[in-house]
């Protein structure tokens, strides 16, 4: 009989836990357009950007919130603003958000992923791996190719990646 009620109160927890998490069977598809980084202007550069398109073919609102990899000490989201009459750059505290049915811009002058504390310089004609993290479509690796270091956009290829969202 113990057993018996021990069961019953897991099935119905995971019933109250489905109720409260309705979105996990909607489909929701993030595409990642056209990566690129700019090759590092010298042998000693530290820092290095990367940019793309994302473009939210789902029906709900997500957000970019990290970027992971291995190429820097630390890889973070960051934008550039206007602050007393110079443009200044600054990390991304709460994300980018990426609205259902848009596209956002990862480009040199706005939102971008920043390599910080580079372990190599980035070379062009090779290829940085990342993982973007969303909030609800969760991880998507990225190869990023590296172009000239005056590249302003234009990388090679498309990824898709498409997820059933599990938060």
């Amino acid at each position: 009989m113990k057993s018996f009620t021990t069961l019953f109160a897991a099935v119905a927890a995971l019933i109250s836990l489905a109720a409260v998490n309705p979105a996990a069977a909607h489909d929701h598809t993030i595409m990642i357009d056209a990566p690129f980084a700019r090759a590092s202007a010298s042998p000693m550069a530290k820092a290095g950007g990367a940019f793309m398109t994302i473009t939210n073919n789902g029906d709900m609102d997500d957000v970019l919130i990290d970027a992971r990899g291995d190429a820097a000490a630390r890889i973070e989201l960051h934008t550039h603003v206007m602050k007393d009459g110079a443009m200044t750059m600054m990390r991304v505290e709460d994300g980018i958000p990426v609205p259902a049915g848009e596209t956002v811009m990862l480009q040199p002058g706005g939102y971008h992923v920043m390599f910080m504390g580079l372990k190599a310089p980035l070379v062009e004609g090779e290829t940085v791996h990342i993982t973007l993290v969303f909030d609800k479509a969760g991880e998507i690796a990225v190869d990023i190719p590296v172009l000239d270091v005056g590249a302003m956009g234009g990388g090679k290829g498309q990824q898709k990646h498409q997820m059933n969202m599990s938060n």
